[in-house]
């Protein structure tokens, strides 16, 4: 059952997601977002991605194509910001008609809760999360997180 979360906590989640944390990890890498929105159009999984669009101009925004999802499905995304630095932050969300979120979140950055490179698991994305070693490449590591992604579509169906 998916969690319910209020709309003060999906504004804070949206808080802790805006362009401050630039301070700390550096400024967006136009360049990889740029090639992830390329990979992530090339893919029948999204029924859309947008490079920085105007609700998240420091990210790629990918849509998934509803059809992967049962009825009950409002909206499924993958937002995802790159930074100078090599750290990123790689946000899942399901949005179902009810009013419930399921989401979870692939972290590298400097922070207080966990090891630089960390996973907030589902169903709330909840701090502190489980520290993890992610791959250098940014392609590695976009493979990494749709393949645990496609194992979620998966479940639904199983």
């Amino acid at each position: 059952m998916p969690l319910v979360v209020t709309k003060d906590e999906v504004g804070e989640l949206e808080e802790s997601m805006r362009e401050d944390d630039e301070v700390t990890v550096g400024g967006i890498d136009s360049d990889v977002l740029e090639r992830i929105g390329r990979r992530l159009r090339g893919s029948t999984r999204f029924s859309s991605v947008e490079y920085r669009p105007t609700a998240a101009p420091n990210a790629v925004v990918a849509e998934y194509d509803l059809g992967y999802f049962p009825a009950g499905m409002k909206r499924a995304s993958l937002r995802i910001r790159w930074f100078n630095t090599d750290d990123f932050n790689v946000h899942y969300s399901e949005q179902y008609r009810d009013g419930t979120l399921w989401e979870c979140r692939w972290d590298r950055h400097p922070n207080e809760h966990n090891d630089r490179e960390h996973f907030h698991p589902p169903p709330d994305a909840a701090s502190p999360g489980n520290d993890m070693t992610f791959a250098d490449d940014w392609r590695a590591v976009i493979s990494f997180v749709l393949s645990e992604l496609d194992e979620r579509v998966r479940s639904f169906w199983e």
